[in-house]
């Protein structure tokens, strides 16, 4: 089998039914949450056109890999529990959801139950698109829709980033990539986490006091998954308070959110503008 992939919606738009039996036998893929998320939140605008919900989405659920397809756990989940002490691995691998150790004999395994992830992926299959949407794209949806963008330019202030000084999207990657790796306002930076980044207010108080106790280190040593989804983040608000992004498309704010997915991947296939502008910003080397 191929390298893991990440892929958007408008990939599989742009394939043949074959070509994606063709994609589903040689690539292992990554399924993002996102991936849901986008394709159900464009069916108000597909319906216009005199569509039905079940012609749009099945068209793209029939291309979508069976074979080699893996649900990567939510971004959110895996960002709060980095900030409770979970480490994350970033080296290329979907992060799956449910596993237990097991013990079979002397030898040593892992145990997945059928995750949320799974569940949706396989209702997904079975064209059972109402499911998905309680689970994943009504609550998201609703969020992009409510998003203004007026305290981007405030959000970049508090953390101590001169956005007049980003003159294009390399300088606002340079000044993100300075913000997680220094200490100089850690408790502005953590409120940023916990604020804008919705982590539920039960968990607040552990976790500035966990961050506390560490001394209060830079994200990047201290929970480097968190690191790279602030440095996304925080890239946005700059980039949009600037007009390299634009505010009047809420939906960009699903399309960068797929690059919270680039360190459980080898490939990122997107035929979006925005992503080939950005997306390269964020990926490593291999």
């Amino acid at each position: 089998m191929g390298p893991i992939t990440i892929f958007d919606k408008s990939f599989l738009q742009s394939l043949s039914v074959d070509e994606s039996v063709w994609f589903d036998n040689f690539f292992l893929v990554n399924i993002s949450p996102l991936f849901y998320i986008e394709t159900l939140a464009d069916l108000a605008k597909e319906m216009t056109r005199g569509r039905t919900p079940e012609q749009i989405v099945g068209e793209i659920a029939s291309k979508t890999p069976e074979m080699g397809g893996s649900p990567n756990i939510h971004h959110m989940d895996l960002l709060i529990n980095n900030l409770l002490g979970q480490k994350v691995v970033m080296d290329g691998r979907p992060i799956l959801a449910g596993g237990k150790p097991v013990m079979s004999g002397k030898k040593k395994g892992v145990a997945f139950d059928v995750s949320p992830e799974a569940k949706a992926y396989s209702r997904w299959q079975n064209r059972e698109y109402q499911e998905i949407e309680r689970d994943f794209a009504k609550q998201w949806r609703a969020q992009v829709k409510a998003m203004t963008f007026d305290n981007s330019e405030n959000y970049a202030r508090k953390l101590g980033i001169d956005i007049s000084k980003c003159k294009n999207m390399n300088d606002a990657y340079g000044a993100v990539n300075s913000l997680v790796a220094s200490n100089s306002k850690p408790y502005d930076l953590i409120e940023f986490v916990l604020t804008s980044l919705t982590v539920p207010r039960e968990l607040h108080q552990q976790i500035v006091q966990r961050y506390q106790i560490s001394g209060l280190p830079p994200l990047t040593s201290y929970a480097p998954y968190v690191a790279h989804v602030v440095k996304i983040e925080v890239f946005f608000h700059i980039c949009v308070s600037r007009g390299f992004i634009s505010s009047e498309r809420p939906s960009n704010k699903i399309d960068i959110a797929y690059l919270h997915y680039l360190p459980f991947c080898k490939l990122f296939v997107s035929g979006d503008k925005l992503h080939k502008r950005v997306a390269p910003l964020f990926m490593k080397r291999d």
